[in-house]
């Protein structure tokens, strides 16, 4: 038993040092990252890349992905607003992206609201997304189960999918993140809760997809479970610190941009904020 808590304790602390380590690395190297995202996040997920020390490419047009996906060193897929010319995009890029050995997220935003979406998901999911990024209810359907979803809206917790988020990332053998009130990350052996943020931060259109981007830079410059985890705690931290200052959604979105740089690696560590399973 008294081994069994050493070599636990080393492993949380080697984690906490690469966590760390990947905002330093993220900010020294600056990587680019190709975003195909929807019309609505484009804005808030560019801005939120170059605040956080990224350099971010809203490159999406299928003529170019295949050039493109190679110099860059991550790809996020988000499928918020979907017409056929863009999945074409996004199915060349990931194929590509894996090709290259590039690490790419996947964000299933309301794949189950549509069947059209769900087939567009289903396929790209066989095209081995790197890191898996939903809600709880868009993660729970990925595996089949019920859910309380309401289109890009969760309508469960992330508690109550968390199994589903191992099971899938056991399946698909990638890391899978549900984001809400307390994230929750695996790649199916070993997982973590991330706390922060605020409650003011779903009042904000597109903030989750900007997270998938932001989660893109650091799968960049660290290995997928450490880049999802410390993507979810510069997010919560940046978000509590907004909080802190804001009026209100419209403040929010300021000071949380103003507060991404200001994050500082050993905040990705304070007390509380990552919890190792």
């Amino acid at each position: 038993m008294y081994f069994t808590a050493v070599f636990l304790f080393s492993l949380v602390g080697e984690l906490t040092v690469k966590i760390e380590q990947a905002l330093a690395d993220l900010r020294n190297q600056a990587p680019l990252v190709q975003c195909i995202t929807n019309y609505v996040a484009m804005n808030i997920a560019a801005n939120v890349v170059l605040a956080a020390g990224a350099s971010p490419a809203m490159v999406h047009a299928e003529a170019e992905v295949a050039n493109f996906v190679p110099i860059s060193g991550a790809l996020t897929i988000n499928i918020g607003t979907l017409s056929p010319d863009w999945v074409a995009a996004m199915q060349l890029a990931a194929d590509t992206a894996v090709s290259a050995g590039v690490p790419w997220v996947l964000d299933p935003v309301a794949h189950f609201a549509t069947p059209y979406r769900g087939e567009v998901v289903r396929d790209l999911i066989t095209r081995r997304p790197t890191i898996i990024r939903g809600n709880a209810s868009e993660i729970m359907a990925l595996i089949g189960a019920e859910t309380a979803g309401k289109g890009a809206d969760s309508g469960d917790s992330v508690a109550d999918a968390e199994s589903a988020a191992i099971s899938l990332a056991q399946s698909q053998g990638c890391v899978v993140a549900v984001t809400g009130e307390v994230d929750f990350v695996t790649d199916g052996d070993r997982s973590a809760r991330v706390t922060g943020g605020s409650e003011i931060m779903p009042m904000i259109t597109a903030m989750g997809c900007s997270l998938t981007a932001l989660m893109g830079a650091f799968a960049a410059v660290a290995p997928p479970l450490e880049a999802a985890v410390a993507a979810l705690a510069h997010f919560a931290e940046a978000g509590l610190t907004a909080a802190q200052r804001a009026d209100g959604p419209g403040s929010f979105q300021v000071a949380f941009l103003d507060a991404l740089p200001n994050v500082m690696p050993s905040d990705l560590d304070k007390p509380g904020r990552v919890q190792w399973l």
